[in-house]
């Protein structure tokens, strides 16, 4: 726009943000504790303000106006006035242009410079200065939308929990490198809706991808200094607009296309997402935003000195989840992602932090309360990463029913036990059969439990087996930066290394990792590339890598085709087994008329575990019958669901045992159908009979069928 509007109305308080009703656009934008707003419009490109309007009409601390000549692609911003008392927490400064925080477009990026802080940098007291440079020739502005879009008949998967396959990646990081994504389109929402990346996906067997932040996010400035950036994106600032970066086009149609044609081919899509903290830091951060906005209702702070923040999330800040207008501002755009994106769900960063209702964790707070009697949001997935920084932050296994978790309890005891480590055989048997002891008591089912062996923030598979040590040296933090404790083991040399023998141990290790966590109860997800053997080079801390560090590497070699094929083959299984993928936990007793339990846990002997025997240190191989007959569910349509029996040993020490084989009602011989062994995952499909060994590698894993064809 570059003629001035004249023509201002009152406008509406609801909705907030900027809506295009066909003939105008009405903004609001809420400020308890503002004295004036006025909305900065911007010219085509951005660069020169050219009119301010005073917003005032004010409803219910809502500030508002209609612009009946405004048009969508219009770029605006808003400064507010009121006191700069940081002392009382209050940080108004109209130098600052502030970006809204229910903006559907975010176009430009941050160009760090001292204005965009609402002091003067240098100076010793924060709340003892003012800062009056103008911050808009730096800051990106928001863009009025037409929401409108042709979604045709889409409609969500709508993939059982039970039948739920996560798979993790990063928008961009994902389609940058694939050679058949065409060059204008790696590394964009518009690369993940090509043919090439979803059929992939499909061949996969993966049911869900989990899309990393794509919130409108901003690259810290210490990191742009260095000559790197946020490229995880867990620094939001816009809470309803799909990142810019990400785009091919600049068009928020290009995210809805995405998604239509990832629902189209059956996949959900779930998001990432960060309403914990924003991109403004602590009490020495910029002011972009709800600093300038009403720093004192979007922000949690210290009661007896308001200047400083209560940082439960270790960024800085906290959202203020006690202020309804923070908690609906929320809820809102949860609502937008999914009525007007048509996303299938959510995973929440830090959820714990969203809990608080004063400094202890309450797990029945507001904001759970909302979401499960809230219509639209009760229906579709919630997963909570079930912790924050905070004290008594670390709340696995008591979130809601309703929600599922991250189970960092699976994660750790899978890489601690596939290393070696003795007397996890209890806590392993636990984490395989859906953590019962973390979701059975307060009635959630075997989903409640997402189960995964890496994340984005860690190891890569590969690396999890390559390296005794984090390398985070790219960082440029000294490598004091990431996790420590990784339970990781480089099976004999730290890196790469041309060694067949280790390489070999290493990809057994990949087969061992990736196989339990496919046959485990629970909701399995797999970190992208994975399959590939992607690396960071053993940096487990990748977050402001933006670089072959973080991009997968499409050439598949011949190792990486075999581990692809690998995982194709256990999805494919999981598919294909409902004993899997229970839909309630293992009750542990026989099953009618059979005499035989629904699952029966084995020692090398082919004889049931003692107590005695479950608390041997030394022990490291177990197997688990799972009873397919067992089973005591339904189909959509009331239909009995019934399996095959299977059984599966686990050896985790470095030497074959021979495994007796149980005789069991069902049938008297077994086959085998898949061994970690063996670099294909099977040497042949080899039948043993009941009560004979069998030859139990050293660090495999074997699963074996029962017959019922007599001999």
């Amino acid at each position: 726009m570059s003629k001035p509007i004249t023509a201002v109305w009152p406008g509406r308080p609801h909705p907030r943000g900027a809506t295009w009703d066909g003939e105008g656009v009405n903004f609001a934008l809420f400020s308890e504790n503002a004295e004036k707003v006025e909305l900065a419009i911007f010219d085509e490109k951005g660069r020169r303000e050219i009119q301010r309007i005073e917003l005032k009409e004010h409803t219910d601390q809502v500030w508002h106006c209609y612009l009946p000549e405004a048009r969508p692609g219009l770029l605006y911003g808003y400064r507010v006035y009121g006191p700069y008392k940081p002392e009382a927490g209050h940080r108004f400064n109209p130098h600052k242009l502030l970006l809204d925080p229910y903006a559907k477009s975010i176009v430009g990026s941050v160009n760090w410079s001292d204005a965009h802080f609402g002091y003067r940098i240098g100076h010793e007291r924060e709340d003892l200065s003012f800062d009056r440079r103008d911050s808009a020739p730096g800051m990106p502005k928001c863009r009025v939308v037409d929401t409108a879009f042709t979604w045709g008949e889409d409609r969500r998967p709508n993939i059982p929990w039970h039948e739920t396959v996560i798979y993790e990646l990063h928008v961009r990081g994902f389609t940058l490198r694939h050679p058949e994504v065409p060059p204008g389109l790696r590394g964009t929402y518009a690369g993940l809706a090509t043919t090439p990346v979803i059929d992939y996906l499909k061949r996969l067997g993966v049911t869900t991808v989990e899309l990393m932040p794509v919130h409108t996010f901003v690259d810290d400035r210490h990191l742009v200094e260095k000559g790197l950036r946020n490229y995880w994106g867990y620094n939001s600032i816009g809470y309803f607009a799909p990142d810019n970066r990400y785009s091919a086009t600049g068009q928020v149609s290009e995210f809805k296309t995405m998604v239509k044609a990832l629902h189209s081919a059956g996949i959900e899509v779930i998001l990432d997402v960060v309403y914990n903290h924003t991109a403004e830091g602590n009490h020495l951060g910029p002011t972009l935003a709800f600093r300038g906005i009403d720093n004192a209702a979007y922000y949690r702070l210290v009661p007896d000195n308001p200047r400083y923040y209560m940082d439960y999330t270790g960024c800085g800040n906290t959202l203020n989840m006690q202020h309804p207008r923070v908690l609906q501002l929320i809820m809102d755009s949860l609502r937008y992602w999914v009525t007007e994106m048509h996303v299938d769900g959510f995973r929440f960063d830090l959820a714990s932090a969203l809990a608080r209702e004063l400094h202890e964790v309450d797990r029945l707070g507001a904001f759970f309360d909302i979401i499960r009697q809230d219509p639209v949001l009760s229906q579709v997935k919630l997963i909570a990463e079930p912790w924050d920084l905070g004290e008594g932050g670390y709340q696995v296994g008591n979130f809601p029913v309703g929600w599922t978790e991250w189970n960092d309890k699976y994660r750790d005891t899978m890489r601690a036990y596939w290393k070696g480590d003795g007397g996890l055989i209890g806590e392993f048997a636990r984490r395989l059969t859906g953590s019962s002891d973390l979701y059975g008591k307060s009635g959630r089912r075997p989903h409640a439990s997402i189960n995964y062996v890496t994340a984005h923030d860690g190891f890569t598979l590969h690396d999890l087996v390559t390296y005794n040590e984090k390398h985070n040296e790219a960082n440029l933090e000294g490598n004091r930066d990431g996790h420590n404790h990784n339970l990781s083991w480089n099976c004999g040399v730290e890196g790469e290394t041309d060694d067949p023998a280790i390489n070999a141990l290493r990809a057994r290790q990949k087969r061992n990792l990736l196989a339990t966590l496919l046959l485990s109860q629970g909701v399995p997800m797999l970190l992208a590339g994975d399959e590939i053997c992607r690396t960071q080079r053993g940096n487990n801390n990748a977050y402001c890598q933006d670089n072959e560090i973080s991009w997968i590497d499409w050439h598949l070699t011949e190792p990486k085709q075999k581990l692809l094929a690998f995982v194709q083959r256990l999805v494919a299984l999981r598919r294909e087994h409902p004993v899997f993928r229970r839909r309630h936990f293992f009750q542990g007793r026989p099953i009618h008329g059979t005499g035989v339990k629904d699952i029966l846990w084995l020692n090398p002997d082919g004889r049931e575990m003692t107590e005695e025997e479950w608390n041997q240190h030394h022990a490291r191989c177990l197997g688990v019958y799972l009873a397919g007959e067992g089973l005591t569910e339904t189909d959509e349509r009331g239909r009995p669901i019934t399996d095959a029996n299977f059984l599966v040993l686990f050896n985790a020490h470095h030497e074959e045992i021979p495994f007796t084989l149980p005789r069991l009602a069902g049938g008297s011989r077994w086959l085998s159908v898949l061994d970690t062994a063996y670099e294909e995952g099977l040497a042949w499909d080899g039948v043993y009979m009941a009560g004979t060994p069998y030859p139990l590698q050293g660090r495999s894993l074997a699963l074996l069928q029962q017959q019922t064809v007599s001999p």
